[in-house]
Parts: C-alpha cells; sequence; structure tokens
C-alpha cells in the first residue's frame, strides 16, 4: 500500500485483523522465534493486516526495563515483508501508538521508520485532559502518520469520550478509520452517529467489541436517513482461531449482501460471545484477558507458554476449565486442524 488512499480502500473493503499477543519463553524473555510463528500463523489464515504494539501487545513493551517496542515492531514488519507463505496481496502493517504527545510523536515516528502503514492511537495517557486537547494531540500524530481512532474500554485502562469528541475527531484529514471497543452499546452509537454526521465515508468503523463481533458486523446501522456498516474487525478474539475467523468474516460478507438475514446468525453470534468471555476471563474482570489468548495458542503449540511481562497477570482460577467447555461446545469456532497442518512450517 503506496498511498492513504489505499489504506482507506483496503479498510474499508472489511478485514480480518488480529491484535499481535507477545511471545514469551519460560524464563519470562521474549521468544523471537514464537512471535514470528504467530505471525505467519496470521497470514497464513487469511487476515487483511495485524496491529502491533497494542493492548495485547501488552503495553509494558515500552517500559525500559523490558525494550521491546522497537525490536517487536521490526521483526513484525520483517516477518510480513519475509514471509514465504504469503500469497501476494494487500495486508495493513498498524502500530499501536499511546502515550502523550511527545511519546506519541516519538513511536509514530518509529513506526514510519519500520513501514507501517497506520497507527492505532490510543489515548489513555491523557485520561485526565480536556476533550479538546486530545483532539489536538490526535491531529499532531496524523501529521506524522494516518490514525486510526481507539474508544478503548474503561475496565482495560480507557476513559469515556463523548459523541462531541468523536465528531470532532472525524474532521482530522488524516484519520482511516475508528475502533470501537467500548463494550457498550450506547458508546458504540455515539461514534457511528459521529461519523456519519461527518458526511466522511472515507473514516472505515471496525469493530473492538470482542462481545458484539458478529452482530456488530451484520448490522446496517441508519441515522437520519444515511447509513452505515461496520467495515471490519481489529479485535485481541481474532488473535485466536484466526482460520475460523476469517471463514466466518467470509461467510458475513455474503450474508450482508443477501436481502434478508438467517435467524441463524443471533445464535452464531451468542456462542461468540460466550466463546470470548472465557478467553478475555470475563467472570473476573478481565484480569485473564491476555493470558487466555496465551492459552488457546500455547495449546495449540504456537507459543510455549502464557507467561506476561507482569508476573502476577495469569490464568484466573477457572478460565482454563472455562476455555475447555467453549472449545468443546463451539467447535466451530477452533482452528486446531489448521495449524496442526502448518505449525511445523510456521516454527521452521
Amino acid at each position: 500500500m503506496h498511498s492513504i488512499d489505499d489504506i482507506r480502500k483496503h479498510l474499508l473493503a472489511g478485514q480480518v485483523i488480529p491484535a499481535l499477543p507477545l511471545a514469551l519463553n519460560r524464563h519470562r524473555r521474549w521468544s523471537e522465534h514464537h512471535q514470528r510463528a504467530v505471525l505467519r500463523y496470521y497470514i497464513d489464515a487469511g487476515a487483511g493486516g495485524i496491529a502491533v504494539g497494542v493492548h495485547s501487545t501488552q503495553f509494558a513493551i515500552r517500559e525500559k526495563k523490558h525494550g521491546l517496542f522497537e525490536p517487536v515492531l521490526a521483526l513484525a514488519s520483517e516477518t510480513i515483508t519475509g514471509w514465504p507463505g504469503q500469497t501476494p496481496r494487500p495486508f495493513l502493517r498498524i502500530a499501536g501508538i499511546c502515550g502523550r504527545t511527545p511519546q506519541a510523536l516519538a513511536e509514530a515516528e518509529t513506526a514510519v521508520l519500520f513501514g507501517y502503514h497506520a497507527a492505532l492511537l490510543s489515548v489513555a495517557a491523557l485520561g485526565d485532559e480536556d476533550e479538546r486537547a486530545i483532539v489536538r494531540h490526535c491531529a499532531r500524530v496524523a501529521r506524522t502518520i494516518p490514525i486510526i481512532g481507539f474508544y478503548l474500554q474503561p475496565a482495560v485502562g480507557g476513559r469515556v469520550l463523548s459523541h462531541r469528541f468523536w465528531r470532532t475527531f472525524a474532521d482530522i484529514p488524516n484519520v482511516v478509520a475508528i475502533k470501537m471497543a467500548p463494550f457498550n452499546r450506547y458508546r458504540t452509537h455515539d461514534v457511528i452517529r459521529a461519523v456519519i454526521e461527518s458526511g466522511r465515508e472515507d473514516i472505515a468503523l471496525y469493530t473492538g467489541n470482542d462481545d458484539n463481533i458478529i452482530a456488530d458486523l451484520l448490522t446496517l446501522f441508519e441515522y437520519a436517513g444515511k447509513i452505515r456498516r461496520v467495515a471490519g474487525g481489529l479485535l485481541g478474539q481474532w488473535g485466536v482461531w484466526t482460520e475460523r475467523a476469517t471463514a466466518l468474516f467470509a461467510e458475513i460478507k455474503k450474508a450482508r449482501a443477501k436481502p434478508k438475514l438467517d435467524a441463524a446468525w443471533l445464535t452464531r453470534a451468542a456462542a461468540l460471545t460466550d466463546a470470548n468471555g472465557a478467553i478475555f476471563d470475563v467472570a473476573n474482570g478481565y484480569a485473564g484477558c491476555i493470558p487466555g489468548i496465551h492459552e488457546i495458542l500455547r495449546r495449540q503449540g504456537i507459543f510455549e507458554t502464557t507467561a506476561c511481562l507482569d508476573p502476577h497477570e495469569k490464568l484466573s482460577r477457572g478460565q482454563a476449565a472455562e476455555l475447555d467447555r467453549v472449545t468443546r461446545a463451539y467447535p466451530w469456532l477452533v482452528d486446531d486442524t489448521f495449524v496442526q497442518n502448518n505449525l511445523h512450517r510456521w516454527l521452521a
């Protein structure tokens, strides 16, 4: 993708974009070997891009004692470029950007250096700022790299942002998309209405609501006589069972083209929400969210361990049993056979 128009076209077409988890070994050190494996898995599974340095990658990679932000971005970009299993096709590289303005600008420059196309811009670090100041911050970063707005749920460090904020944000020229992940219907509608009111048909809407994926992707949103769809998903949930996620999304695209929606989609939507509840550890306030992702990848052999940078971040009591339950209950969500057939290539 050589231009912002190419980026917009790719996003508006609708993509499966996993959020990259961080691969650590049993000594809690970064495993470049397994990091390459999971990246190769996403590419071969049919993803349309990858988000690196985001919540699933663990924001702590930026801490001085770890120093992993640049190495992880560099390895991901190198792997995407060099993986021979990829059929030539557009593939979006998204870098997670966070912090106050000096940090965010520095991270944006790093992302550009390593060939990233867009930045998923978290404003969590500006939690005490006036919304107008946050918009100015976003506009400054957008002058360095095209940005994807990020409505992160408060349970994992985000803040509530008003409809007025999103309406003003939508006027920033270099906004290419917004990831809606407030895990809240009202706040999700605030974003959709703001984009509709802006008239910006070049801003793609992406669901980050892992608790409501299928419904978000199938709903035709209408406001004041204008309609919009959620184009695709940028999701932590799609960091596991990704081959099945891409097949499911292909079915969703076909369903969207039909005049009537099969009610069976509601059943599938509920199933995926249930599975996500186990992976994201909703029963314990998302405490085991990232380890839950790691555990699925560990069981498949893509990851060596469930370890996180924070040694206290681990599977919650009963979470492994919940993962057993949803894996048995919804085999159509699970891509174990695909992984088994290709794992030797990804780990080579």
